[in-house]
Parts: structure tokens; C-alpha cells; sequence
């Protein structure tokens, strides 16, 4: 104990006697972190990414040696100031990155035709109609049990709306399409198989033997 009291007292007269500034005077930061101060350092990275606040990829930055171990370096967001380092960043950025010649060169305004925009949506109609959506809902379990008879169909606990077509389309389905394009005029209630009609532009061709496009849903327990 008398040592450890000894040393924090010459620490103490050190501080107080002379002006400690890490610029112009050399101090072992051992010293100041065996006595619990706190040793003002930065690191000299080169950024990989753009990131706020930092700067752009391939800049040269300074930034606490903690932020750099335990955030930078195990996302490869950065790399210590070293020569061989920034060598093989320039390298990389040369090879990955092209210039902005070749940008404006590869650069090109693809128009898509009238004939493929109709073509995409008939293979989307084809695909509604075709296909069967089915759904799982859970039931009323005190009107199930109020029926007069189980031939009385179930009904459900919440009613299948536009948008919950809508959604299990895009999900099912991978098609989107718009609430208007259902002609539900009320909810789905209760379980069994639907056939909803579907509001599509004329222009897509029906196919043989079809008076309107129908999207056939089937509404299933949980």
C-alpha cells in the first residue's frame, strides 16, 4: 500500500507541476492507465465504405483505437494506415470501381415496349386465373356451437377483407395487384371454396372459353 500511495503521489505532483499536452511532450500512456486517467489516442484508418460522419471510401481518417476493434475492423469497414494496405485498396478501387466514362458508357435508357408491358400482364392474369389461393382462418367457436345443424357452414372469426386478398396474392402468388381489381362487394365469413371475380383492363386477351377473369379461393381452419 505504501508503494501504490507513493506512486498516485508522484503522478499527482507530475500533473500539477508541468502542463501535460500529448502533442508536445512524450508520455508513456502505461502510466496514465495503470492510474485509472484516460489516454487520448486516435488511429490512422483508411475507410473502405462511405460511412456518415467519417468520410467517403479510400479516405484517411482518425478514429479511437476501441471504435476501430470493436466496430470497423469485423465489418472490414476499414483498414489501418499502412502501405500495403492503402496499395491494395487503390488496386481494388481501380479494378471494381469504373470511371466515369465507362459509367456514362454502360449507362443506357432501356424503354420497355407496349407489346412486353401486355405480355407481362397477360402472364399475370393467366397465373390468377389459374391458380388457387387458400387461406387459413380461425372459426367462431360460440356460433359453431349455436348452429342448428352442422350442415350450417362456419363462420369465421374475422371476415376475409380486399386488402387480405390483396396481400396472400402478393405472397402466394408474387403477382400485386389493387384492391379495385376484386369484385368483392362483401367479406369473406365463413370456410369453404370462392370464386372471386377479378376486375382486369379489356385489353388482356381472355382465353378460349372464358367470359372473365376469376381468382378461386379456398378459406380453411386453423
Amino acid at each position: 500500500m505504501g508503494y501504490l500511495q507513493f506512486g498516485r503521489h508522484g503522478v499527482r505532483k507530475i500533473i500539477r507541476s508541468r502542463d501535460i499536452s500529448y502533442d508536445n511532450v512524450v508520455v508513456n500512456p502505461l502510466l496514465f492507465a495503470s492510474q485509472g486517467l484516460r489516454y487520448k489516442r486516435k488511429l490512422q484508418v483508411i475507410l473502405t465504405t462511405d460511412m456518415d460522419k467519417l468520410g467517403k471510401a479510400g479516405d484517411t481518417v482518425k478514429v479511437a483505437p476501441g471504435y476501430f476493434r470493436n466496430h470497423l475492423m469485423p465489418k472490414l469497414l476499414a483498414f489501418p494506415n499502412i502501405d500495403k494496405f492503402a496499395y491494395l485498396l487503390n488496386e481494388q478501387r481501380k479494378i471494381y470501381q469504373p470511371t466515369e466514362e465507362e459509367k456514362q458508357e454502360d449507362l443506357t435508357e432501356v424503354k420497355e415496349s407496349k407489346e412486353d408491358k401486355m405480355k407481362e400482364y397477360e402472364r399475370a392474369a393467366l397465373r390468377l386465373d389459374k391458380a388457387k389461393l387458400v387461406l387459413r382462418r380461425f372459426i367462431d367457436v360460440q356460433k359453431a356451437k349455436s348452429r342448428e345443424s352442422k350442415a350450417d357452414p362456419l363462420e369465421l372469426r374475422f371476415a376475409v377483407t380486399k386488402d387480405d386478398l390483396v396481400a396472400e396474392v402478393a405472397r402466394q402468388l408474387c403477382v400485386n395487384i389493387a384492391p379495385d381489381n376484386l369484385h368483392l362487394p362483401s367479406p369473406l365469413s365463413t370456410l369453404g371454396e370462392y370464386e372471386v371475380p377479378l376486375r382486369l383492363p379489356r385489353s388482356i386477351p381472355l382465353p378460349e372459353g372464358k367470359v372473365n377473369w376469376s381468382l378461386k379461393v379456398k378459406i380453411r381452419s386453423k
